[in-house]
C-alpha cells in the first residue's frame, strides 16, 4: 500500500502520492470510475481538483460517488473575490457530490494583485472563513507559482497547507522552493507538492507530446521516479504527479517502496540541473 504522512496539527493522514484530477479530465466516466477505484485499492486516499482542470470535476464527481468517506478531497478556486470564491465553491460541491471539502485552497497565487485582492476587504480569504464557519470546508490552504506571493501569503495568515512546486531542476537551478519549505516549517504549515516530475519549459513552436502537461515532463522513468523521491525526501506530505496516467503509474511504484534519497543521487540530480532551464525560479 502506498505509504502515509501527517496532515496538519490534528495529524491526519494522507497517502504520499496524491491523485490529481487532471487524471480523469477529458476521459470517458468508465475510465474515471477505474482510476479512481484503482487509486483507493493502492491506498491513495488524497484526491485534488479544481475548476480550471476542464471536465474533471464532472467525472470526478460520479468516480467517488459511494466512496467520499475514504478520501480526503481538496478543491481550489481562482475567483480572487468574496462572493465570486463562495458561488464556485458551492457549485465544485455540487459536482463533486459532496457536502463539504477537506482543504479548499486559494489557486494560483502569482501576483501581487492577486495577494491584495484575497486578504483585502470583501477577499476570498473571507469567503473561506465563512465557509469554514459553516462547516463546506474544514481546512484552509492555497496553491501558488511565486516563491514571493507564497512567503507573503504564509506571514499573514494561518494557513493548514501550502500546495506548492518542489522540483528539483527548479530547487537546484532556480532556488525555488527552499525558502518556502523553511519558512512553512518555522510556522508549522504541511506543505503538498506539485510538479515533483517537471523538468523544464517545452520550446516554442514544438508539439507537446504530453497534452496534459504544460510543461516538459521527465521522460525517463529512473530519473522521473529519483525526482519523485527528491521531492518526497523534503518536508512534505504528499505530492501530486503530472496529469497523464504514465506518470501517476511510476509514481504509485515509488510511493508503494519509498526510500528517501540518498547523498550520491542528490549530487547527481544538482549537477544534472545546472544544464536545464527550471520552469520556476526566483530572479
Amino acid at each position: 500500500m502506498i505509504q502515509k504522512r501527517y496532515y496538519g496539527k490534528n495529524k491526519e493522514t494522507l497517502s504520499i502520492i496524491g491523485f490529481g484530477g487532471i487524471l480523469v479530465m477529458n476521459e470517458d466516466q468508465e475510465t474515471a470510475n477505474r482510476r479512481v477505484s484503482e487509486a483507493i485499492e493502492f491506498g491513495i486516499n488524497y484526491f485534488d481538483v479544481a475548476p480550471s482542470y476542464g471536465d474533471a470535476e464532472d467525472k470526478l464527481g460520479p468516480a467517488i460517488k459511494g466512496k467520499r468517506d475514504r478520501i480526503f478531497l481538496a478543491c481550489k478556486t481562482m475567483q480572487r473575490d468574496k462572493e465570486g470564491a463562495l458561488e464556485e465553491l458551492k457549485r465544485s460541491l455540487k459536482k463533486l457530490n459532496s457536502n463539504y471539502f477537506d482543504i479548499y485552497q486559494l489557486h494560483a497565487m502569482t501576483t501581487e494583485d492577486d495577494f491584495q485582492k484575497v486578504i483585502g476587504p470583501n477577499g476570498a480569504l473571507e469567503a473561506f472563513l465563512k465557509a469554514k464557519d459553516e462547516g463546506l470546508i474544514r481546512y484552509i490552504g492555497f496553491s501558488a507559482h511565486s516563491a514571493d506571493i507564497a512567503l507573503k501569503l504564509l506571514d499573514v495568515f494561518n494557513f493548514d497547507s501550502i500546495l506548492f512546486p518542489i522540483n528539483w531542476v527548479c530547487y537546484f537551478n532556480g532556488n525555488f522552493g527552499p525558502q518556502v519549505i523553511e519558512k512553512a516549517k518555522e510556522k508549522g504549515i504541511t506543505i503538498l507538492a506539485l510538479k515533483a516530475m517537471a523538468k523544464t519549459f517545452i520550446p516554442e513552436g514544438q508539439e507537446k507530446k504530453y497534452p496534459k502537461c504544460w510543461y516538459e515532463p521527465v521522460d525517463n522513468k529512473e530519473l522521473a521516479q529519483l525526482a519523485l523521491r527528491f521531492t518526497l525526501s523534503q518536508n512534505i506530505a504528499a505530492a501530486i504527479p503530472p496529469g497523464e496516467y504514465k506518470f501517476f503509474q511510476w509514481a504509485i511504484e515509488v510511493g508503494m517502496n519509498f526510500n528517501p534519497i540518498t547523498q550520491e543521487e542528490l549530487e547527481y540530480l544538482k549537477k544534472l540541473a545546472l544544464n536545464i532551464e527550471p520552469i520556476f525560479k526566483v530572479s
